[in-house]
């Protein structure tokens, strides 16, 4: 009896979905090889991405234990979300959060195209055209920058242990619950009908709340205020910046999981967005400061980046040159007048850029979204997807509502979640150890 349930239970990652009828969609190879490139894209944009862009902004004495960061969480969450989080996530579950049901990664399909909502009404379910080990993939890369996006606000200060202890279930039990919530068929958000093409609630606005409550929480750094803290090399932060860019061009026009005309708009948009970014935000820094910096210049492309991200698939060029222009003057104004005001040290704009612009873009998607972009074969049935603009102003407060949910589960789940690593281990390095540089005092390196 014990053997045979210790067989079934190593059998479970390797189980089959029952196969699919001879009328329902075959695997694309087109949209396959798309969707591997694109997840290639996005986990280029944390690997070296987002290692490079933080590690450039801190200074000299933390720069490898900031990219270690973003290196080991890269593996923390890509096991994470092979043994449980990708089943909370995209497992049927309730209107919550996924079941058990993809443990481990029972009974993926994978010699066939991956249903999302597999086994519920089929007036709901959302059917694609690639494997379901390459939709595992792509979305294992979000849950990955998303993780990394939230250290830059506590750069210079936190433990590499609490790090680790706070990653882990921060993935599991706030990324995969809002990834639910947003994204399957069964989750809340979606069955209130809001738009997020490719993560502004689930990516952005989750990871710049935990980052503003996990720098409120910790505290200030060491000297904040009057000691030098300019960036140690910026020419890092511009390649970090620039493999953004270019990677994020997976990370939008991937997210139409297949390489259609959709997915071009996409590619369009993000472009377009990122553009008007960069140039508004150098433009208000010129004003503001009299000069155009190159950290603004970087800033302002990630304000556009993150702010079209809900919107890409929704919306024109026109569209996204306003998106991406506000976001550019708003996030601006995030990271630099509304920090100084409330007085709390996001170290490298984590709030300021991913969650201002996250929220920008995604109240502006229910303004700009255009329905047929998605529903292309039925003009009636596109205005629930669309935005005030086109006739359904009621989208606006669908918006903000999702963003709000957003807002609240991050915000108290983190700060929770927080407050037990403290107790476990503390989140926080020692002064002297600060002083000293986290490179040395957490991993025993120097930096040339």
């Amino acid at each position: 009896m014990k053997k045979s349930l210790w067989g079934a239970l190593l059998a479970l990652p390797f189980l089959a979905l029952p196969a699919l009828a001879a009328d329902e969609p075959k695997i694309d190879a087109g949209n396959t090889a798309w969707m591997i490139v694109a997840t290639a894209l996005v986990l280029m944009m944390t690997l070296p991405g987002v290692a490079l862009f933080y590690a450039g902004m801190v200074r000299k004495k933390n720069v490898l234990a900031t990219m270690m960061q973003s290196f080991v969480v890269c593996a923390l969450v890509g096991i994470s979300w092979i043994v449980l989080g990708y089943s909370l996530a995209f497992g049927n579950g309730n209107p919550y959060i996924g079941d058990l049901s993809k443990f481990m990664l029972n009974g993926i399909n994978w010699n066939g195209p991956f249903v999302l909502g597999y086994g519920m009404d089929p007036a709901s379910v959302v059917a694609t055209t690639i494997p379901e080990t390459v939709f595992v993939m792509f979305q294992m890369t979000f849950a990955i920058i998303t993780a990394a996006l939230i250290l830059g606000a506590v750069a210079d200060r936190m433990k590499f242990s609490a790090m680790c202890l706070f990653i882990v279930p921060w993935t599991l039990l706030i990324y995969s619950p809002v990834a639910h919530a947003v994204w399957h068929p069964n989750g809340i958000i979606w069955a209130w009908g809001a738009l997020d093409f490719a993560g502004g609630t689930v990516v952005h606005i989750n990871a710049g709340v935990a980052g503003l409550v996990a720098a409120l929480v910790l505290g200030k750094r060491v000297g904040y205020g009057h000691d030098n803290m300019a960036p140690h090399n910026l020419a890092f932060a511009m390649i970090g910046a620039c493999l953004l860019w270019v990677g994020w061009f997976g990370f939008n026009a991937g997210s139409a999981l297949a390489a259609d005309g959709r997915a071009g708009m996409a590619m369009l948009v993000t472009m377009v967005a990122t553009c008007a970014g960069t140039l508004t935000w150098l433009f208000a820094e010129w004003m503001a400061k009299g000069k155009p910096s190159a950290l603004g210049a970087i800033s302002g492309a990630v304000a556009g980046l993150v702010a079209i991200t809900p919107a890409s698939g929704w919306v024109f060029p026109g569209a996204a040159l306003i998106i991406g222009g506000l976001a550019g003057i708003v996030c601006f104004w995030g990271a630099t007048a509304l920090k100084k005001a409330m007085g709390y040290d996001d170290s490298l704009d984590a709030f300021g850029v991913h969650g201002i612009g996250g929220i920008l873009g995604a109240v502006l998607t229910g303004v700009f979204a255009y329905g047929m972009l998605y529903k292309t074969d039925d003009a009636e049935a596109a205005i629930a997807y669309s935005g005030a603009l086109y006739g359904n102003t009621g989208m606006i407060w669908i918006q903000i509502k999702s963003v709000l949910a957003t807002i609240a589960f991050s915000a108290v789940g983190t700060f929770i979640l927080l407050k037990i690593v403290d107790v476990m281990v503390g989140l926080r390095v020692t002064e002297e150890e600060e002083r000293e540089g986290l490179d040395v005092t957490q991993h025993g390196e120097r930096l040339g």
